[in-house]
């Protein structure tokens, strides 16, 4: 159906009109991009070897209903901290939300490109993508920025939605080229990533409730800050902790710093007295 304020593109898809009738405006575009990283990338590499993302960590957890996805705050610039608050956890829709990890400008781009796709596909269409959909509009963004990534600007997200169909929550992670892989349980990205998925191999459970898992969330990226120089752990002087939302049947839920602070607030008195 073409419409008057679109004459040239008859297909639901922004991202599909803004790459053929303004591809200036893509990531892999023309435009600048911005210069701080989320991620320490060897900028302008030659001969095709890639770095992968570094100087983050983000992560998800299924719980009984839902998933909980959650990152750290830091941006690095080379050795040096260019944001202490920057977000890395975005919500996309009522029932998804997406972490970024890489350079810092085509990430935040990208995260709302996706926004706005979603929205244009649920006005043109009169109902809105599946969940699985909405990964694989995921991926094909990933993969049209492969020619930046090969430059060293690097996006690599973590997704997650809730299915309706299917009533979980649901986890999924990309490739460079824009491969969609699903994790079952739990994952996390980043160059603190390891870290936290030794912490939540070693924790998780089947069925956690939504306190649990975020507990366990924030227990992740707390080890994580602690082995990883570029990953930000809780700054009780500045009042900054890490972002986390929920992600269930009643949508999307962004959990308050109050009730973070009050998680390591516990965690750090535990680790105080082991240590007494």
């Amino acid at each position: 159906m073409k419409l008057p304020y679109l004459p040239n593109h008859d297909d639901s898809s922004f991202f599909d009109f803004i790459s053929t009738h303004h591809p200036g405006l893509m990531l892999s575009g023309q435009g600048g991009v911005s210069s701080m990283s989320v991620a320490t990338t060897d900028q302008g590499r030659q001969g095709g070897n890639l770095s992968m993302p570094h100087a983050t960590t983000v992560l998800a957890i299924k719980y009984r209903g839902g998933v909980v996805i959650a990152g750290d705050r830091r941006a690095t610039e080379g050795f040096q901290i260019a944001d202490r608050r920057i977000e890395k956890v975005f919500k996309i829709d009522e029932w998804s939300a997406m972490a970024i990890a890489g350079a810092a400008g085509p990430c935040i781009e990208m995260a709302k490109l996706f926004q706005t796709e979603l929205e244009h596909y649920e006005k043109l269409e009169g109902m809105p993508l599946s969940c699985e959909g909405k990964a694989n509009k995921l991926g094909q963004m990933v993969k049209a920025n492969l020619p930046l990534a090969v430059q060293g600007l690097v996006v690599m997200p973590l997704y997650v939605g809730y299915d309706l169909k299917r009533a979980e929550g649901r986890i999924f992670k990309y490739d460079l080229a824009g491969g969609r892989y699903e994790e079952s349980d739990y994952h996390a990205i980043g160059s603190g990533g390891k870290d936290a998925r030794n912490t939540m191999r070693e924790h998780f459970r089947r069925h956690l409730s939504q306190e649990d898992a975020l507990k366990l969330a924030l227990t992740a990226l707390y080890n994580a800050a602690d082995d990883d120089v570029g990953t930000g752990g809780p700054d009780l002087v500045r009042g900054i902790y890490p972002t986390a939302k929920c992600v269930d049947a009643q949508g999307i839920t962004d959990v308050a710093d109050d009730a973070i602070r009050s998680a390591y607030d516990g965690l750090i008195a535990t680790r105080r007295s082991r240590e007494a």
